[in-house]
């Protein structure tokens, strides 16, 4: 079994991730982090493609076209966010971060293909490793890497995301419906500016933004069903300079986060409605950006089963938790599209090293033990899916 000789690599497994964290390059900026894979895969002897889509990497291990060809997939870019931890490996780019792990992604599966490698000759298939940019930003880096034909030849997907939401030991996962729909918003109210002591000959903008979110609060509690959840939040609210002059405009902003199509729609007719509104009862005049956001995570059951299964043949895995839908976003999910596949989780939460702050905080990060799941239920899952091939 490939896992048996997994952990000698741990020492490698987290210099890898320690290098990114240190080195975090944002969405579709991604210069020295491709290379990087590139160069590493490169030395495995793993034919590399470059640029794609952008700038992802796709390393292919070829053995046969005419056999079964699986993917396993992992986004490496990062955050603009500051990273406030106080370690060794903080990192050194000012105001930019992994702040979601995506570091910890890149290391495992570049772990995984150097131990896969090393087997090649024993793997009666095929194998692609999809090293994908620009995961954070709308439209993402997958639906680009897909149109520049990562998927040839592909048969079934495979993905991880470390979780802080977990503790190390334990393997989340879900058959079906996994992730939401993220969409995004950003309204610009335009008013009529003036001297706060005369608000009559003005045509307030806080005002009619104050009033903006209160209504679109109760899109959620009046106008969605209670059988299908919705979230909107607002995340921005800018408006003014100074206290003695109401500014001519406000701009606000947030994220819509539903699972299905009909309630998405419903969510953004509704909130144009409220803005509609408020042009009548105040006056004031609007702009709106909207951006539709990735499609679900909906994880096949064949594939998703072949993890699980997997993840129960190794010690390190404590506990397998079945999990709730989140309405966080995802763009593995055009994969999915594509092709059968499943995503699951990998604890790395441990309050014993402040590992247990969420993903998207300034103090964000992982108990690094927690990776070597992630590479053990690659390893095993690649395994048990050509047992399953050939035996069918």
């Amino acid at each position: 079994m490939m896992i048996n000789n997994a952990e000698q690599y741990n020492d490698e497994l987290i210099k890898i991730r320690r290098h990114f964290h240190m080195h975090p390059e944002l969405s579709f900026q991604e210069e020295k982090t491709p290379l990087y894979i590139a160069d590493y895969l490169t030395a495995l002897g793993i034919e590399v493609e470059t640029g794609v889509g952008g700038r992802g990497v796709v390393g292919r291990m070829i053995k046969d076209p005419a056999l079964p060809t699986i993917a396993i997939r992992a986004d490496f870019d990062a955050l603009p966010i500051q990273d406030e931890k106080e370690v060794p490996y903080k990192s050194t780019v000012p105001g930019v971060m992994h702040a979601c792990g995506h570091d910890a992604h890149t290391a495992v599966l570049l772990i995984t293909a150097k131990i896969l490698s090393q087997h090649r000759d024993e793997i009666p298939g095929n194998i692609v490793f999809i090293h994908q940019h620009a995961e954070e930003v709308d439209p993402g880096g997958a639906i680009q890497m897909i149109a520049d034909d990562c998927l040839r030849g592909v048969d079934a997907i495979i993905g991880q995301h470390v979780s802080s939401s977990l503790p190390v030991g334990q393997i989340g996962y879900k058959v079906g419906t996994v992730t939401g729909i993220p969409d995004d918003f950003w309204i610009t109210l335009q008013g009529r500016g003036g001297h706060a002591a005369h608000p009559d000959t003005t045509i307030d903008p806080i005002a009619a933004a104050i009033r903006l979110c209160n209504d679109l609060q109760y899109i959620v509690s009046r106008k969605t069903k209670p059988t299908a959840p919705a979230v909107l939040s607002i995340t921005m609210f800018n408006a003014g300079e100074q206290n003695n002059v109401i500014p001519d405009s406000a701009k606000i902003g947030g994220t819509i986060r539903t699972f299905d199509a009909e309630t998405q729609n419903l969510m953004y007719s509704e909130l144009k409605r409220c803005l509609e509104g408020l042009v009548t009862t105040t006056g004031i005049t609007y702009e709106l950006k909207y951006l539709k956001g990735y499609p679900p995570v909906v994880n096949t059951e064949k594939e998703m089963m072949t993890i699980v299964n997997a993840a129960r043949k190794i010690d390190s895995v404590t506990e397998l938790v079945e999990l709730e839908p989140s309405l966080g976003g995802e763009d593995f999910s055009y994969y999915l599209q594509r092709v059968p596949g499943a995503f699951f989780y990998t604890g790395t939460r441990n309050e014993n090293f402040k590992a247990d702050f969420p993903h998207h905080h300034p103090k964000f990060d992982i108990d690094e033990q927690g990776m070597m799941n992630a590479v053990k239920v690659f390893l095993q899952s690649v395994e048990d899916y050509f047992k399953k091939e050939a035996s069918e």
